[in-house]
């Protein structure tokens, strides 16, 4: 569920972020709509997905890409502005399209933003994914809430400690990854 939502938020949101960095108007617009939807308490977006959705993986998954996608585009959107300016115009000394200027240049560049987006995204959607069972998902928080019904606090930690741990694993193998792009 959480690679599907955020593979999706990386083929929507990378495409966002430069379209804002291109023009400041629609940056405004981008964000303040991927400001709006990540303000809305996890369980009442579920809740209003399933009402559309229905029960299930689809479900979540739109959810995940939802939470995911202002991380992605806010990162994309502030790598591509922090290309040095010099960079960019040596690019255009040398009859670079704009096109050219943005897969050569921009986005090389802005790679090291565009992991760190991920990476955050990425805790954010586990975290969120823990809530699939409240709406016919499978996942680690089916554990917990079975240990939370049943007053069973191992059966809690049973859930909650293995989810805990994976977005730590994500963030460090993201950060490392990070890392490396900007060495």
């Amino acid at each position: 569920m959480v690679l599907c939502g955020l593979a999706l938020a990386l083929v929507v949101g990378i495409p966002l972020g430069i379209v804002s960095a291109r023009s400041e108007r629609l940056a405004a617009v981008i964000l303040a709509a991927a400001n709006i939807v990540q303000v809305v308490p996890s369980l009442a977006l579920l809740a209003l997905l399933m009402i559309f959705l229905g029960l299930g993986f689809k479900t979540i998954v739109v959810g995940l890409f939802l939470y995911s996608l202002l991380p992605v585009i806010r990162h994309t959107y502030v790598g591509i502005k922090q290309v040095d300016k010099g960079v960019v115009e040596a690019g255009r000394g040398i009859g670079m399209s704009p096109l050219q200027l943005l897969m050569k240049i921009k986005l090389p560049l802005s790679l090291p933003f565009l992991m760190a987006g991920l990476r955050v995204a990425a805790v954010i959607a586990i975290g969120v994914a823990t809530l699939a069972p409240l709406i016919g998902g499978e996942g680690l928080g089916r554990e917990i809430y079975s240990g939370l019904n049943m007053r069973n606090n191992v059966q809690i930690y049973a859930g909650a400690i293995p989810a805990a741990l994976l977005a730590i694993l994500a963030d460090l193998v993201l950060g490392r990854l990070q890392g490396r792009l900007r060495a």
